[in-house]
């Protein structure tokens, strides 16, 4: 399968590096546009916020299926329309880690169980490296989101972190601790190749804009469907 990776960045160059040879990546020195984008099976984007609307408004209107890795973007209103107007299915992930998704469903687990607890106190901790711009990151956002709960989110930037995540829930007598911690950008990587794979290989799946949880439940039930 030929992906076109738009963005070449530390987790887009991750992308290329594991796609294989013909896999081509598009950046500020190689513009990508529909016509260079046709022989592709698939578009992988992987760039800065400040270079989401220019990409988006490339590709809303583009028959190829995307994979969509960046975050902290408001999306064009129309967006959805012309997604399907085109065919097209796009997958948005805010972190593209196969074990994030086992991590959600304990965060389900955890949001609604706390309610059984006195007097919780709940927060959530991240840490990324110092270029990341959004803040908190899409991820943090996501654990309020699965938790079920709005909390505190503290965000720290430093070094070269590629992603940590904490959930902290507090009572007077116990402390419950969740952490996901990412060694290398090969990791979303890797997810965002397994979600463009998956979507080539399942076209019934239907056209749309779709989160990357709800397409990795939809392939784990059909999996472990007999």
């Amino acid at each position: 399968m030929k992906y076109a990776v738009i963005g070449t960045g530390k987790t887009g160059s991750a992308i290329l590096e594991l796609a294989g040879p013909e896999s081509i990546g598009f950046n500020n020195t190689n513009l990508p546009d529909k016509e260079k984008l046709k022989p592709f099976d698939c578009v992988v984007v992987f760039v800065p916020t400040d270079a989401a609307h220019e990409i988006a408004e490339l590709l809303a209107d583009f028959s190829k299926p995307v994979i969509w890795g960046t975050t902290g973007y408001d999306w064009p209103e129309d967006i959805l329309e012309r997604i399907n107007r085109a065919g097209s299915t796009w997958i948005i992930g805010s972190n593209f880690s196969l074990g994030m998704n086992l991590v959600r469903k304990t965060l389900n687990l955890l949001g609604s169980g706390s309610a059984i607890l006195q007097n919780p106190e709940l927060s959530i901790r991240e840490v990324h490296h110092i270029h990341k711009k959004d803040k908190p990151s899409g991820t943090a956002l996501s654990w309020q989101e699965w938790l079920g709960r709005t909390v505190e989110i503290e965000s720290e930037r430093k070094g070269d972190v590629k992603g940590i995540h904490e959930l902290e829930i507090k009572t007077n007598y116990e402390t419950i601790f969740l952490r996901h911690q990412s060694h290398d950008r090969k990791l979303f990587a890797e997810g965002a190749l397994w979600a463009a794979k998956k979507l080539l290989e399942n076209p019934d799946f239907g056209t749309g804009w779709f989160k990357f949880e709800t397409f990795f439940d939809y392939m784990n039930d059909k999996i472990s469907s007999p």
